[in-house]
């Protein structure tokens, strides 16, 4: 495989889990589709971004490897978890923190 493919792969993860797990999407059809899974497993699923980027992470390892000149079975099962911790770092890295008051409007002691 290709290092082009791994970070096509980490990026689709990143990107459809995104897109399922915290947007409403076009015309709010992923809302619609959370509020049709409901409370039961799979609305579960929908609302944790490490769990579903499992799930998204698998599909994408199976469409990777498809790509590869000789796929096999193991390279997929070991891409599986490498494109969703990859998905989480990224989710980690551009996730927005409560920012922090500049230097020059904190409180002085008196």
């Amino acid at each position: 495989m290709q290092i082009e493919w791994l970070i096509v792969g980490v990026l689709a993860v990143w990107r459809i889990t995104h897109l399922l797990a915290l947007e409403e999407g076009p015309f709010d059809a992923v809302l619609k589709l959370r509020r049709t899974l409901g409370d039961g497993a799979l609305g579960h699923l929908m609302d944790c971004f490490y769990c579903l980027s499992l799930w998204v992470g698998l599909a994408v390892a199976f469409g990777v490897q498809a790509m590869a000149a000789t796929p096999t079975l193991v390279a997929t099962l070991l891409l599986w978890p490498a494109l969703s911790g990859g998905a989480l770092l990224l989710q980690r890295a551009t996730a927005h923190a409560e920012a922090a008051p500049p230097a020059n409007d904190l409180p002085t002691e008196e």
